[in-house]
């Protein structure tokens, strides 16, 4: 992909004129300040980059994160204001924490809100609190999964989201969330644009998945794997601790299974990797359970890891309901699969031992691991920045190994998915030996 078409514009809501009283030059720092020119090539594969410079084109970019020399908003007067929304995910508070500190010790803001779980906190009907935040509130947060300021799922009314930021004097807003959520801030967005408000929404990408469309790596992931492939650990324990004994994991991947594939291949115990990109057959020859089957004949025991979104077109006759913020309620293909190889092996009388095990709501409740707190403070810092500078709409993402602007429009409603002609797929492909899985 050349991704010619990819918006790389950051609005703003003025020219920046206050000099930055941020300090980089001082004895043995020697960073500088990141200008609006410094860019990162979106594709940087070689021939592709001569085809479009040939073509006489720019190739695309993102702007660098970073801190600007001159900022828009007068730090001693600001009002900024930090939600989370959506599901939990390791590194929440890392990100809050990163955003306060940055705030008060770089810019010297001392006008800093948590909004209390999610957009709820916005509308005056749920009665929520709002949190003064501080170096002293925030500073041991880390130390905790979850989310310091709570979270909800679900719309609430843009008009009165932004109401309520009037009503406050908010001119910075930190939108930390997933895909709803990077829609949500497009539109609270816009919406103040047409009101003629000074409003900066700078959102946080979250999800552990790691499926945000144009960000190459989402907090929480990392811990993520880092907590799977424990789980793969225990399970190919225990199916090799009996006769025909089967481990079978399910791990967080509604709609992309990076966490199943990197986790398998972490942890290369896995004879099977079921993930939403690759369909497979439940049954018939080659399909998965005839080769479960051979496996367990040939070595007498078998390690699965299933994506929870895999498999969905086996339950083409049922119909889905959604949850409160739209999302299609998937149907259990854990469970499915459990009940499935137990009925298989029954029927051809053959004995197996099966582990079913689901660490989902203990991987994303809690703490971050070391590299994702690192991680979480680049990209909480650096919100900053770009808010500080007067840049709106966007969200900090990470692109060929830089921290980047990128526009939400270039992000929001899409989904980054496991290339099944890639190399990570390929390469799980190689470490299970599993096959295809499809009948023929």
């Amino acid at each position: 992909m050349i991704f010619e078409d990819v918006e790389t514009f950051i609005p703003t809501l003025g020219t920046a004129r206050i000099s930055s009283p941020i300090r980089l030059w001082e004895k043995d720092r020697k960073q500088g300040f990141i200008s609006d020119e410094n860019r990162v090539v979106i594709n940087v594969e070689p021939e592709l980059l001569m085809e479009i410079i040939q073509s006489g084109k720019t190739p695309p970019s993102f702007e660098t994160a970073g801190p600007r020399a001159k900022i828009y908003f007068d730090p001693s007067k600001l009002r900024c204001a930090l939600v989370t929304c959506g599901g939990l995910c390791p590194g929440l508070n890392g990100i809050i924490r990163a955003i306060v500190l940055e705030l008060y010790f770089g810019y010297g803001v001392r006008n800093i809100y948590g909004i209390r779980y999610g957009l709820q906190g916005f509308i005056p009907e749920y009665g929520h609190d709002v949190v003064d935040l501080n170096p002293d509130i925030v500073g041991s947060i880390i130390r905790k999964g979850g989310s310091f300021l709570g979270s909800s799922r679900g719309p609430q009314d843009v008009n009165e989201i932004i109401d309520c930021l009037e009503r406050m004097n908010i001119s910075t807003l930190f939108m930390i969330g997933g895909d709803g959520t990077l829609m949500a801030a497009s539109k609270i967005a816009d919406a103040i644009t047409e009101r003629g408000l000074k409003i900066s929404v700078i959102g946080i990408p979250k999800t552990i998945d790691n499926d945000i469309y144009m960000v190459s790596r989402s907090f929480g992931f990392d811990t993520a794997v880092d907590v799977a492939t424990q789980s793969i650990r225990t399970a190919h324990n225990e199916a090799t601790g009996y006769p025909n004994g089967i481990g079978l994991i399910k791990l967080m991947g509604r709609h992309s299974g990076f966490i199943a594939a990197t986790a398998s291949l972490a942890q290369q115990d896995v004879n099977f990797v079921l993930i939403p990109e690759v369909d497979f057959d439940i049954d018939g020859s080659g399909g998965f359970l005839d080769t479960l089957e051979k496996r367990i004949k040939l070595r007498g025991h078998a390690v699965i890891v299933v994506a929870e979104g895999a498999g969905q077109n086996l339950f083409k006759d049922i119909q889905n309901s959604h949850d409160e913020s739209g999302n299609v309620r998937l149907q259990d293909i854990g469970l499915f699969l459990k009940d499935a190889i137990i009925s298989h092996f029954k029927k051809k009388n053959i004995s197996i031992s099966l582990k079913y095990i689901d660490p989902s709501y203990i991987i994303r409740s809690l703490p971050a691991n070391s590299n994702d707190h690192v991680f979480c403070s680049f990209l909480g810092r650096d919100a900053v920045h770009a808010a500080m500078a007067g840049k709106t709409k966007m969200l900090i993402g990470h692109w060929n190994n830089h921290f980047v602007h990128i526009p939400m429009e270039a992000s929001a409603g899409k989904r980054k998915k496991v290339n099944p002609c890639g190399k990570l797929w390929h390469s799980v492909l190689e470490s299970t030996g599993q096959g295809s899985l499809k009948n023929g």
